[in-house]
């Protein structure tokens, strides 16, 4: 068994976008609760909802493909249990 690799932070550039991706999803999920409070139509509100759940996954897949590019691959040897552990976080994130 390996020793766990150290944590890598993402890039500044990656941590940018995923801050205004997350501040995008956080008003649409306010946005929604506004529906809900203003007893708007529930066809509108699974809209919504459904782009929430689409732009998280969206996050979701980035930040995965960022982590088996520059922290699974960078290395001589890919870690299989690092890319189980990618798998796993995959599987939950569903």
């Amino acid at each position: 068994m390996s020793a766990p690799r150290p944590a890598r932070p993402i890039s500044d550039e990656l941590r940018h976008d995923v801050l205004v991706r997350l501040r995008r999803i956080e008003g649409q999920v306010r946005g929604i609760q506004r529906m809900i409070e203003n007893c708007r139509d529930c066809r509108e509100i699974v809209t919504q909802l459904a782009a929430v759940k689409a732009a998280i996954g969206s996050l979701s897949t980035l930040l995965a493909e960022t982590y088996a590019r520059d922290c699974l691959c960078s290395g001589e040897t890919v870690d299989s249990e690092e890319v189980a552990r990618l798998l796993d976080v995959l599987k939950s994130a569903r």
